[in-house]
């Protein structure tokens, strides 16, 4: 019997340009271009999501990835260690323009989709998008952010700020506590070697 996620030697097999230990990556889920995907130690990617490589997605250490997320890499998009995605978010580093003044969809070239944007997404160290948000091509999270649940995040976001809304608005300050835990767990690694 198959367990639910890939075992190593499994995920050898997908391509993956790189990827460390302790990854669990469900056995549903959709990896387009994989030789461009590189992943940390303790990563988990649940069901359904779609990673799609295209220029590069990296995934840096002790991230989770939860059902349903999406992470368009077209035009590279990180994640810092500690940071992660809540079920049902999508990451975009490329779209489509919508105003009209452009085709829509893959099958044109580009002089007839002279508005299609692109830009590298990143998230630094510690950002959460909560369930149901997306993030939009070019944009960095700074280090700290946290996105409230079904937000649409339209520009940076500077750090240690929690943002919500459509489009994403800094709400309040977000603790620091984060960094704290992190060197007491770091400390605890260290003991237990």
């Amino acid at each position: 019997m198959k367990k639910s996620f890939y075992s190593t030697n499994e995920l050898r097999g997908l391509g993956l340009k790189a990827f460390g230990d302790n990854v669990c990556i469900s056995r549903n889920v959709s990896i387009y271009n994989a030789e461009a995907i590189s992943i940390g130690n303790h990563v988990r990617v649940d069901d359904f999501c779609v990673l799609s490589g295209g220029k590069g997605i990296t995934i840096g250490s002790y991230i989770q990835i939860s059902p349903f997320s999406i992470i368009y890499g077209s035009s590279g998009v990180v994640l810092e260690d500690y940071s992660g995605l809540s079920p049902h978010c999508t990451i975009f580093s490329e779209s489509d323009d919508f105003s009209g003044n452009s085709m829509i969809h893959p099958f044109f070239p580009a002089e007839f989709k002279p508005g299609y944007i692109k830009g590298q997404v990143t998230l630094r160290k510690y950002v959460q998008v909560g369930v149901g948000s997306a993030v939009l091509p070019g944009i960095e999270l700074g280090e700290g952010v946290a996105i409230g649940a079904h937000s649409l995040v339209t520009k940076a976001c500077d750090p240690w700020g929690i943002y919500a809304g459509i489009p994403a608005k800094r709400i309040k300050e977000r603790s620091r506590k984060l960094i704290e835990l992190e060197r007491g767990f770091r400390s605890q690694l260290k003991a237990e070697e």
